[in-house]
């Protein structure tokens, strides 16, 4: 993996929009201050908003089968009997 790099915070402030553009094309920096190393500028994760029905159908025929008593036996399992309502003070 190659590394990040680096960018000064005066290219960050005189050079924003290049950069942003760079970020939102997913390229990352790692920002410098005064020659150390003072934080990451990453792009985020984009998420998916829609599944098509034939990408739907097509994850749902390897999808393994789900037993309901074997769920909400996991349920049971995790759950805090004792936790109380935190809106109750």
């Amino acid at each position: 993996m190659a590394a990040q790099p680096e960018i000064t915070q005066r290219d960050l402030r005189n050079k924003s929009k290049e950069i942003m553009d760079a970020v939102q094309g997913g390229q990352s920096f790692t920002v410098t201050r005064d020659g150390h190393r003072i934080g990451e500028l990453i792009p985020l994760r984009r998420r998916r908003r829609f599944v098509s029905r034939r990408e739907f159908a097509a994850m749902s025929r390897t999808a393994p089968d789900l037993s309901l008593d074997v769920f909400r036996a996991d349920q049971e399992a995790t759950a805090d009997p004792y936790l109380g309502d935190p809106y109750d003070r």
